[in-house]
């Protein structure tokens, strides 16, 4: 099986070089970039599976360089900051990040938050899925959403979220439960990170995000999933004849 391969995005050398050498241990591909224009060129030619964002690279702004990303491709982000306060962190997970991790941190750390994500990217079920709204068709297999008029790019986190709200249709989540599913057993008091994934979900698959059919708050509780009558339960994707 080929390795899953990473891009390090870092202007530091020494960074990326201790990085490298942890990943390749660790059974992953590396590829690197010490500019955003080269990682942008390096996303455009090569095929990659997860960027390691440094948010602070001298030659680029890095919430705009992770929109930039985001608006051509779905692959997982984590981003690596200096920086610790909520208010970064839930503007990276505006920008389009997956996970957020404060330096300094431990190679295990960061290893165990990766393999996470891929582990939770994969498919659990016997058959891929598929799920219809009032306005939006998902496939989880392809991990596309189409509307009546168009395309919608979601974020693997944001079709962990879904997945998991959906295969939970009806049931009153609580917050801490849902943050555990998504992002680990160490997180359960981040509200506002939910919110955040939350609100961009309904954006993107609501046809009136102010007033959701499917994606439902319980107030001071957590959310809840609604299918509509209109709405196709979870079924499988008929393979292509």
């Amino acid at each position: 099986m080929t390795p899953h391969k990473l891009l390090i995005m870092d202007d530091d050398a020494q960074a990326r070089r201790k990085l490298r050498t942890s990943i390749l241990a660790h059974g992953y591909g590396v590829m690197e970039a010490e500019s955003s224009e080269e990682g942008l060129r390096k996303l455009a030619s090569e095929a990659c599976d997860f960027i390691l964002l440094d948010l602070t690279p001298t030659d680029h702004n890095g919430l705009e360089l992770c929109r930039k990303i985001r608006s051509d491709s779905d692959v997982p982000i984590v981003a690596l900051s200096i920086r610790s306060s909520e208010k970064d962190k839930v503007d990276a997970f505006n920008a389009g990040v997956d996970d957020y991790v404060t330096k300094p941190f431990g190679s295990q750390e960061l290893l165990a938050r990766i393999d996470a994500i891929f582990r939770r990217a994969s498919p659990r079920e016997a058959a891929p899925q598929m799920l219809a709204l009032d306005s939006a068709l998902v496939n989880f297999a392809t991990h596309r959403v189409s509307t009546p008029d168009r395309e919608v790019h979601l974020t693997p986190k944001e079709f962990e979220l879904l997945r998991y709200m959906a295969s939970h249709a009806g049931q009153i989540l609580p917050h801490r439960r849902l943050l555990q599913a998504l992002w680990g057993p160490d997180h359960g008091d981040e509200v506002q990170y939910l919110r955040v994934f939350v609100n961009q979900l309904r954006k993107k698959i609501e046809a009136d995000p102010r007033n959701p059919r499917h994606l439902l708050t319980e107030p001071w509780v957590g959310y809840r999933f609604v299918a509509r009558r209109e709405s196709l339960p979870l079924l499988p994707v008929q393979a292509a004849d």
